[in-house]
């Protein structure tokens, strides 16, 4: 990295959000300096960064900052045109990504979202929602993502393979902690080899939290959604 390039990213450990930009910066080979924000204590930095939002990560380049993640991700890719990109070249190709990245964010993640704060019958019908993105995806694999892994290029990950990945890939604490199976090979072969193949990247192993801590946090988190419903 250029000497000119400063860039610190204002985070949180677990947050699926920040997990993407770092995964990102990874990708891309781009030094950083990390700083873990306190979410019920937020620091005069971060709501200095993100006065309208107040949340991470905000990713800081030589003292200019940029919230929000799937900005931050094209900002990246934007900002350093090396390889390996996190979107293809060709205009339609990124539309095509851009279009499954709203997917999975708007739909899929949030659909996720809901079977951790719901029970009973909401979350049996939140569970539905799930497999029926889940569905979606698959057939959009095979009709307009070939391969079973819509990143840029085999080797290294795209923006929609950083999406997934912390989408999906901590399935088994999802598993765990909700008893749900989401990624199941039978039912979404591609989706599952996606996941697992996402899993395996060095870059992931390098920054996936430990599995108890993580199941500790989407505990808290359930029983927290679970507490403020029903009150």
């Amino acid at each position: 990295m250029a000497e000119k390039d400063q860039v610190t990213l204002h985070g949180m450990w677990a947050s699926p959000y920040n997990k993407r930009v770092e995964l990102a910066l990874k990708v891309k080979g781009i030094e950083y300096e990390y700083v873990e924000e306190d979410l019920t204590n937020k620091s005069s930095l971060l709501l200095q960064y993100n006065p309208v939002h107040k949340k991470i990560p905000v990713l800081v380049h030589n003292g200019k900052p940029v919230a929000e993640s799937l900005v931050i991700l094209e900002y990246i890719d934007e900002t350093w045109k090396h390889s390996p990109r996190l979107l293809p070249d060709d205009p339609y190709e990124r539309a095509k990504v851009r279009f499954w990245a709203d997917f999975l964010q708007r739909q899929m993640f949030e659909a996720v979202s809901l079977v951790v704060k719901t029970e009973g019958e909401a979350q049996v019908r939140a569970i539905e929602q799930v497999h029926e993105k889940l569905k979606l995806l698959e057939e959009g694999i095979k009709g307009c993502l070939p391969g079973g892994s819509p990143g840029v290029n085999g080797e290294s990950m795209g923006l929609l393979d950083i999406i997934m990945c912390t989408i999906f890939g901590p399935h088994k604490v999802q598993e765990e902690v909700l008893g749900v199976r989401f990624i199941d090979q039978e039912k979404y072969p591609l989706v599952s080899s996606w996941v697992k193949s996402l899993i395996e990247h060095p870059v992931v192993q390098e920054l996936i939290p430990p599995h108890e801590k993580v199941v500790g946090l989407l505990r808290y988190l359930r029983e927290n959604a679970l507490r403020s419903s029903s009150a």
